[in-house]
């Protein structure tokens, strides 16, 4: 990786707030609840060895100095005043600031970057610089204590900044601190408890350390606080820059600590009122700042152990990079809201800021099952009591309705405001492309991720609550098929009435009809095979035998129907029956769902669906070329029609091709990551941190977003017999015996 220079979120979980860094000038920073970096100027550095200068990371705009003066001395000239002098202070605390350009950026050769999941370390000179996160496992709200919460869910993030004086025989000065943006609250001092000291802005945002020597300073420009004529001018009250000061006495080498604290009080949301639950559990932002510094050990033994995940992994160095940069990603969107006493998760949509966009949740799941399964089972919770519907369907170009059933919306609302009850932000009706309905997508969505929930964690408990949901899920899906039993063939084939005359759309909204339509895409009908075989296995394990039996006739049809679509190639269209003959990767991605209920037999070339899964195989083969699914770079192309490519589904779909239909190569997998790092570090997408929708390799759309953590699955990678039986066992998942389900058979093309 060439380009060290992006940004990259750093964030406590359920705050949604982050800590970003790492694009230079003015663009990273303290932003809480924003779809874009604070682009603050964030001030990291050290005096120089002869102390004629600072030298300080680049993520600082000098063009923003003085400007703040500027607005309040109209006509006057402003005379330096060089008179002045204190004991106890450094000599070049009173070097008059407008003698020499003395403040200025570390040249970038010089600069190194180690980039973790769990640390973000920037080094230059005698100067480190590292940031602390960590990978929480969040006890379930509903049963744990608070102190048991505390730690998890602390709205802070641990710093650390070494200076190594050991090649030097004076003191010098190293910083931390930035420039506020905030227009309805000002910056501050913060002398705080136990020697707590800290610069922030209002009681949102604050920097704090317990070192008793660090200095807080609040200047118009930074040099009013490194160099400051008087003491007494650190606490001057206008300044819109803050810093933390230290001295490092010569030939020593110094570590501080700080903590980069948020906090927002009050209610939070509109649609339903909700506060951050972290304001249960810390009265304010300096009690957060004194807990994270009085737990600073804890937090770093969790970065470290964070980072030892994927250090212990077989990934490689650009999966290691692309897994720790969307987690990062992932983290930065998340929100835990306190609603009437009731814990409620949202992921909220990176730059689109919507709330618990279910076609995120869906893929989101791998990573929340291994650290924070309640989390899946609050979402689905509340799909089903405010955003579920019924409606009625019809065929297209037709007016006659028939009997629809119970769908999801698209999301729950947007930038912290939650939708009307049954209703998305999103979804309108009369659309044929974006912003259309997602109704079949998002049931289908909500009974994959229920699957999994149950198959990895037994909660049987849960399903007797929703049981008649599960029951409604599976009349709904077969209402959407063909309202004549005779006539199913397992896809989707109606559209809900919701559209009014328009077509529903799935998650690639933005992209043509070879993805962006749901009726008879090849997409959702993988999708909507493994949503009956989750159906097949949770009904049967409740004893349901009928229910069970017509789901796996379902799954069956479906499969059948897959299969007989593939041309003389192999190749399977985009939409079945429709003629649109475009080559898709997204083929396979349902293939990931019965893998994670522990259903082995379904994706075994060898076992029940095995026509089914020797079709995908042979399909991915066709369409994973160059000029068709490949890019020039060797990226891949979710569609050969598109130049739009979401890397949150190519590592899914990744993960399918590796370990489920055992397709491996440098063509498809080392030279392929390569580009797709390379596209995420380019000098125009580094800015928005990890992001999504890649179009051509440049990042156009679901920027600094959540969704990258699908590349978790990767960890899953290999010894897939003792993770299927595992998962398996998990489930208690018991076929039916004296029921012999029907093998799909290989039919010829259409």
């Amino acid at each position: 990786m060439k380009n060290i220079f992006f940004n990259a979120h750093h964030s406590p979980a359920g705050a949604f707030a982050t800590f970003t860094l790492g694009y230079p000038d003015a663009s990273g920073g303290f932003g809480i609840e924003l779809g874009k970096p604070a682009d603050h100027d964030v001030y990291v550095g050290l005096e120089s060895v002869d102390g004629s200068a600072f030298e300080l990371l680049p993520f600082f705009d000098d063009h923003n100095a003085g400007r703040e003066r500027e607005r309040y001395e109209v006509d006057a000239a402003t005379h330096a005043d060089t008179s002045s002098t204190a004991e106890g202070h450094l000599a070049s605390d009173f070097i008059p600031d407008d003698s020499e350009p003395w403040i200025t950026g570390f040249d970038h050769e010089q600069i190194r970057r180690d980039f973790q999941v769990g640390s973000d370390t920037w080094s230059a000179g005698d100067l480190t610089f590292t940031i602390h996160t960590s990978m929480p496992a969040i006890p379930d709200p509903d049963t744990a204590s608070v102190d048991a919460l505390r730690l998890p869910l602390l709205p802070a993030v641990a710093v650390e900044v070494t200076v190594d004086n050991r090649g030097c025989d004076r003191a010098r000065r190293a910083l931390f601190g930035f420039r506020g943006s905030d227009p309805y609250c000002g910056m501050r001092n913060i002398v705080g408890p136990n020697q707590i000291r800290g610069v922030g802005q209002g009681r949102r945002v604050a920097i704090m350390s317990a070192d008793v020597d660090v200095r807080p300073g609040l200047g118009f420009q930074l040099a009013d606080i490194l160099r400051p004529k008087h003491p007494e001018d650190l606490d001057f009250g206008l300044g819109i820059c803050g810093a933390l000061t230290f001295d490092v006495p010569a030939g020593v080498v110094r570590t501080v600590r700080f903590a980069v604290c948020f906090y927002r009080d009050g209610i939070a949301t509109s649609g339903l009122d909700g506060r951050y639950y972290y304001t249960r559990l810390f009265r304010d932002i300096e009690e957060v700042g004194a807990y994270a510094l009085d737990h600073f050990d804890e937090l770093t033994l969790a970065s470290r152990e964070a980072d030892a995940v994927i250090d212990n992994s077989n990934l490689s160095d650009d999966q290691r990079f692309m897994l720790a940069h969307a987690i990062h990603s992932y983290y930065g969107n998340t929100q835990l809201l306190d609603v009437d006493g009731r814990p409620v998760w949202v992921v909220n949509e990176g730059e689109y800021r919507m709330m618990n966009t279910f076609d995120l949740t869906v893929d989101q799941l791998f990573f929340e099952m291994k650290l924070n399964p309640w989390c899946v089972k609050n979402v689905l919770d509340l799909y089903v009591e405010r955003y579920s519907y019924r409606d009625q369907v019809a065929f297209p170009g037709e007016d006659s309705l028939h009997p629809g059933g119970l769908s999801f919306t698209h999301d729950m609302g947007v930038a912290n405001v939650f939708s009307r009850p049954g209703y998305s932000s999103y979804e309108r009706p009369g659309l044929h492309g974006c912003f259309s309905y997602m109704t079949h997508e998002q049931l289908v969505n909500w009974v994959c991720t229920a699957g999994c929930y149950l198959a990895q964690t037994g909660d049987w408990s849960w399903y007797r609550k929703q049981e008649s949901v599960f029951r409604d899920c599976l009349q709904s899906l077969l209402n959407r098929d063909h309202p004549d039993a005779n006539h199913r063939n397992g896809l989707m084939g109606l559209d809900s009435s919701r559209t009014r005359g328009g077509t529903e759309i799935t998650t690639y909204d933005s992209l043509d009809a070879s993805l962006g339509q749901a009726r008879n895409n090849v997409y959702m009908a993988t999708k909507t095979w493994a949503c009956y075989l989750a159906l097949e296995a949770v009904f049967e394990h409740a004893g349901e035998v009928g229910l069970a039996q017509t789901s796996s006739e379902q799954a069956e049809r479906c499969a059948q129907s897959i299969v007989a679509s593939a041309d003389v190639d192999g190749r399977l269209p985009a939409l079945i029956g429709e003629g649109n003959t475009a080559g898709i990767i997204s083929a396979i991605e349902g293939l990931v769902m019965p893998y994670y209920m522990g259903l082995s037999d379904c994706i075994s070339p060898t076992g029940r669906f095995g026509a089914l899964v020797r079709a995908m195989s042979r399909h991915l083969r066709a369409v994973l070329m160059p000029g068709v699914c490949l890019f020039p770079d060797g990226g891949w192309k979710l569609s050969s029609t598109s130049d739009n490519s979401w890397l949150s589904k190519i590592y899914l779909c990744q993960f399918v091709a590796r370990e489920i239909l055992g397709i491996d190569g440098a063509d498809i997998t080392r030279n392929a990551d390569a580009a797709h790092v390379a596209w995420l570090v380019d000098q125009k997408c580094g800015y928005h941190a990890w992001s999504d929708q890649m179009v051509a390799g440049h990042a156009l759309g679901s920027r600094y977003y959540p969704r990258g953590v699908t590349a978790i699955l990767w960890l899953d990678e290999g010894s897939r017999e003792s993770k299927q039986e595992a998962r398996a066992k998990t489930f208690v998942y018991h076929r039916n015996r004296n029921r012999k389900a029907k093998p799909v058979a290989a039919q010829p093309a259409a």
